[in-house]
């Protein structure tokens, strides 16, 4: 399989690749200095092949690289994180999470 080159689409809000021409991505907010994961999306077709968990991990990156704290509203990105705990420290849990 080709790398997954992720690319972050400002005007959209959305972490995105492309992939045997279908489009999988990571939808995302900025409010009051944080990044707010919102929703993952992964075509069938791409099922199975790490494509969500690669969009979560570059999502975290960013957030490191950009000194934001991340809210995380989307369930696979939850899901993800009990599988990486190394990344709670930039998370900022609801009040339904805590």
């Amino acid at each position: 399989m080709e790398p997954l080159t992720i690319q972050n689409n400002e005007k959209n809000l959305q972490f995105e690749l492309f992939l045997d021409d279908e489009r999988a991505f990571l939808e995302y907010r900025y409010h009051e200095g944080l990044i707010i994961l919102m929703h993952t999306e992964v075509p069938e077709k791409l099922g199975g092949k790490g494509v969500a968990s690669a969009l979560a991990a570059h999502a975290f990156n960013y957030a490191r690289a950009h000194h934001l704290k991340v809210k995380v509203y989307c369930p696979f990105v939850l899901a993800w994180l009990k599988k990486h705990p190394e990344q709670m420290d930039l998370v900022i849990l609801t009040s339904q999470q805590k």
